[in-house]
């Protein structure tokens, strides 16, 4: 047993926001027990991990045995099971380290108190789980949800359970994106199936902002001190194939860093009742600027210890739906890449197309005369059509099976549409405030916001202009 302790000042947050305690680990040791004590307040929450002596600092590709940011005060690693969040196997000698992440602390500073137990007893050493691969060989519309959390992060709830709110939400795809950890594959890997697809993800949490990264085997380090790392970040995920987008850029986790060469931007995080125009409003403004971002969209929801009834706060709110030419993570990742898709509501959301002649979303033309726009399940609701200058077109949609061509007079840079609600909006509203269960307004939104603010329904991807 070993018993560290330290007093971390508000000058050894701002020198690093991460503080290391390094301690030995012997040859022959089978499991570590690590202990956090502080005094935990409102003004004083510091984040628990762990790296092994394989660690290069910032930026590395090796090392990391574990991250529960301050969802836990305790951990263990052993060479066949872990806590989640961390990593099980090997346990090589040398020089570890606990990292603290210092989110907040007080003006005082905190004492840190950090307990470690080493075991040698005899364990086998088990393998991670090995990457599957399902296929569903049909073409079509395929619905997902590209943010959410179980216990491997900050959540209550197992992967099994989560995996019930999928089924529950009849999705087809479901992207596990725990803050900065990717063990919760242990579960996923072997049960991604034909019926519902696990797509890979983590999210790289700070206290400057938040982004997700898909389609990548490996752990991307997350330790990013300075607002130029966004760009070490990218470099990082397009090295290993991955897609790397931008998080909920909103009140109230805000995207602080530089940004940086992303393939997507999440424009729609929660209901959209979440502070979510201002994503879009950023969105449009990197568009309006020249990026090509597709626009994906996210739950970020945190899964209870139990399952949860259908409703405006839970899982696949909102739903991504992507054109596939097959079910696999692969046409997933390429869909999500080149934006061929759009964000609705939820499972059973409004459907939204736009296409010039054969060219579709996420594609290129030039030139084009008109466009054409189709909605279902939005009768009583308006499509607005907007390029870089903003709204071109706004029309009632009065059916639910509806389309429309919409002649163009020199529209600029790219072309999108969203359906806003007008016959819904009492609806929406009357059900949000229903799902609060008689609690105030999250969010530090107010009254007006519910009142003024147009409320979404669905956003296509772009059509771009050459």
């Amino acid at each position: 047993m070993n018993t560290i302790t330290a007093r971390i000042t508000r000058a050894d947050q701002a020198a690093n926001p991460y503080y290391y305690i390094p301690f030995e680990v012997p040859a022959g040791t089978t499991r570590i027990d690590v202990t956090l004590a502080y005094a935990k307040a409102d003004d004083c929450v510091i984040d628990l991990g762990a790296f092994d002596p394989r660690d290069t600092g910032y930026p590395s590709a090796q090392g990391f045995r574990g991250w529960s940011g301050g969802a836990r005060d305790r951990f263990f690693i052993a060479t066949d099971d872990a806590t989640p969040g961390y990593v099980h196997g090997d346990i090589p000698a040398g020089r570890w380290n606990v990292i603290l992440g210092l989110y907040k602390l007080p003006e005082a500073g905190a004492e840190v108190t950090v307990t470690i137990a080493l075991d040698s007893a005899a364990r086998p050493i088990l393998p991670q789980p090995a990457r599957t691969f399902p296929v569903r060989r049909e073409a079509g519309w395929y619905r997902g949800d590209l943010h959410c959390h179980t216990f491997h992060s900050d959540a209550k709830g197992s992967p099994e359970l989560l995996h019930a709110a999928a089924r529950q939400a009849g999705l087809d795809f479901l992207a596990i994106a725990d803050h900065n950890t990717t063990t919760q594959r242990r579960y996923f890997h072997p049960q991604s199936s034909p019926e519902l697809v696990f797509v890979r993800a983590m999210e790289v949490t700070t206290a400057e902002g938040h982004a997700n990264v898909y389609g990548v085997d490996a752990w991307i380090d997350f330790r990013m001190t300075r607002p130029a790392d966004a760009h070490t970040l990218a470099t990082l995920v397009h090295d290993q194939g991955g897609l790397l987008s931008i998080n909920h850029d909103k009140p109230t986790i805000p995207w602080d860093y530089e940004f940086p060469a992303a393939d997507c931007q999440e424009v729609w995080q929660s209901t959209w009742l979440a502070w979510n125009w201002i994503a879009l409003e950023r969105y449009q403004q990197r568009l309006a600027s020249g990026m090509r971002l597709s626009a994906i969209g996210g739950s970020d929801f945190h899964q209870p210890d139990r399952l949860m009834p259908e409703g405006p706060l839970v899982l696949a709110r909102p739903t991504t739906v992507l054109w596939l030419g097959e079910l696999s993570e692969d046409a997933i990742l390429a869909a999500m890449r080149a934006g061929q898709g759009y964000v609705t509501e939820s499972p059973s959301g409004p459907h939204l197309e736009l296409a010039v002649g054969d060219v579709v979303m996420g594609g290129t033309v030039s030139n084009p005369a008109a466009i054409t726009a189709l909605a279902r399940g939005a009768a009583g609701d308006r499509l607005v059509l907007i390029d870089a200058s903003g709204p071109i077109a706004d029309l009632a949609i009065d059916r639910d099976d509806w389309q429309a061509s919409i002649a163009l007079a020199s529209p600029q840079k790219f072309l999108r549409a969203e359906i806003v609600a007008a016959a819904s909006r009492d609806r929406l509203v009357a059900d949000f405030t229903a799902a609060l269960e008689g609690h105030e307004l999250p969010w530090q939104l107010k009254g007006a916001d519910l009142s003024s603010q147009p409320i979404r329904r669905a956003l296509s991807n772009p059509i771009y202009l050459d």
